[in-house]
């Protein structure tokens, strides 16, 4: 079930079958979710059916070429769709300033100083952005440096005004104005000299006194400028996103051949672990460009010796535990499923170390990692498993649970224990269960909250590691096309 709304329109090109449209159409990307988009040529009755994660995975200035869909058997023409990223001033300034012979506000001391800084607004209001430490009993006091996100500092307008006011602190919140200066991002961008060197203003003294100068000075000692990298740079640059699954073998899960159990094999439609696989599955998949992947179980008795196993391929092969895309996997779980004895206990930590030796070996950015484990949710090795998630040198675990029975699971969601800084761990499955029995939509609530948080974790990954993206390849242009629809 989808639901299928307008979202604009292009403008008419008259009298030709190369039109090259103008009009640009700005949407919002969700990683976690699947993204339709249908274009219809109203003209000549064509469609194009995409999705925009086909679009944004792809190196070569984000462009695609999409077939048009019209009369069977016949050719209809392409689309070539192009689309960017909206980068609002992504940079992030790094600065660090000092001040000399400030005003003496307390009694029995020097100063305590302090500066706030305010970002000006479109309506001549102020709005505060930054507070630097307090530097207790000085007149020259040394602030440290600190960081700011440019468009918090001046909403990307490089000339817009920037307010700092000098305070000295008091412990009961009364603090004494020092005085104040004015300055711009572009005069900040200087870096250290005589252009950022200021005056350090009380407007009511110099009205009472004539022979009022500043009342200190405020240098600029240090500035610098390192871009926010986005996930899509890293997409664009090439980094792989590799995806593996474990599904939990053990006992209690039921029996397959009973309704009742978590595997039941029903023969017109997918039990829950198939379901929560495809939809997490069928959008993780499409940012990996060979749509192999590693397919794991865990706490089965494996042929022909009945021997235990917490770490065996799905597809039977120990060297090559690759399926071909999600429907690879599917298969691969269905065969497991006839051959395998379900056993236990229900261990994790094997699983997560075999992925983690894979990761580890892989340092440069140029693939990340992400583990889903779909289990009934009763852990047996909670304290190896803790100690493999913390020591895990791939990017993210992810849980998802298909049972009604997952009291001790929670134990491991990052939400109440920070066993790692990589957020939750854990989701329910019973959860996302629709009541009206459409399962399309569950899953579809369910992946989106499985994978929301993997683009923070993915940056926070990369730049906890000083990974940086890769430059994008010089763009491509198919031979014959030169006509772009931008999107």
């Amino acid at each position: 079930m989808s639901i299928s709304f307008t979202f604009g329109r292009t403008e008419v090109i008259d009298n030709t079958l190369n039109p090259d449209f103008v009009r640009k159409f700005i949407l919002d990307y969700f990683f976690e979710e699947k993204q339709n988009l249908r274009f219809d040529f109203w003209a000549i009755s064509h469609a194009v059916l995409c999705y925009i994660c086909l679009i944004v995975t792809l190196r070569y200035e984000l462009t695609r070429t999409v077939d048009c869909r019209g009369i069977p058997g016949k050719k209809c023409g392409t689309i070539i769709l192009t689309a960017e990223e909206l980068g609002n001033c992504r940079d992030s300034a790094t600065m660090q300033f000092c001040a000399n012979k400030l005003d003496k506000k307390d009694f029995f001391g020097k100063s305590d100083p302090f500066m706030v800084f305010y970002r000006s607004n479109e309506d001549g209001t102020f709005t505060i952005c930054h507070k630097t430490e307090v530097v207790k009993n000085t007149l020259n006091p040394v602030w440290q440096a600190f960081p700011i996100p440019v468009r918090a500092l001046c909403n990307g307008d490089y000339d817009r005004t920037i307010k700092v006011e000098v305070y000295d602190w008091d412990r009961d919140g009364s603090h004494d104005f020092i005085g104040e200066f004015t300055t711009s991002y572009r005069e900040l961008a200087r870096g250290q000299s005589q252009f950022n060197v200021y005056e350090v203003v009380n407007l009511k003294k110099k009205m009472k006194k004539k022979k009022y100068v500043n009342s200190g000075t405020v240098t600029l000692l240090s500035f610098s400028v390192e871009s926010e990298f986005t996930f899509l740079d890293y997409i664009k640059g090439g980094t792989q996103i590799n995806f593996t699954v474990a599904i939990d073998f053990t006992a209690s899960n039921g029996n397959p051949s009973q309704s009742t159990s978590l595997h039941y094999m029903n023969p017109y439609q997918m039990n829950a672990y198939a379901m929560a696989l495809k939809a997490v599955g069928e959008i993780i998949q499409d940012y990996d460009s060979d749509k192999m992947f590693p397919a794991l179980g865990f706490g089965a008795k494996l042929p022909p010796d009945g021997r235990v196993s917490h770490e065996f391929p799905l597809n039977g092969n120990i060297e090559n535990p690759y399926c071909n895309g999600i429907e690879g996997i599917l298969e691969a779980y269905h065969q497991s499923l006839k051959k395998v004895q379900l056993y236990g206990p229900t261990n994790f930590a094997p699983v997560v170390n075999h992925v983690a030796r894979y990761a580890a070996a892989v340092q440069d950015g140029s693939q990340y990692f992400v583990l889903l484990i779909i289990t009934d949710g009763v852990i047996s090795d909670m304290s190896q498993t803790k100690e493999a998630i913390v020591n895990v040198s791939m990017g993210l675990v992810l849980t998802v649970n298909s049972s009604f029975f997952f009291s001790a699971m929670v134990e491991l969601d990052g939400d109440d224990i920070r066993i790692s800084s990589r957020g939750k761990l854990f989701v329910p499955f019973r959860d996302y269960m629709d009541r009206t029995g459409n399962h399309v939509l569950s899953m579809a609530r369910l992946a989106k909250d499985v994978l929301a948080e993997i683009p923070d974790q993915f940056i926070s990954y990369m730049k906890s590691r000083g990974i940086k993206p890769n430059p994008s390849p010089p763009p491509y242009t198919p031979p014959g096309h030169t006509q772009h629809t931008q999107i």
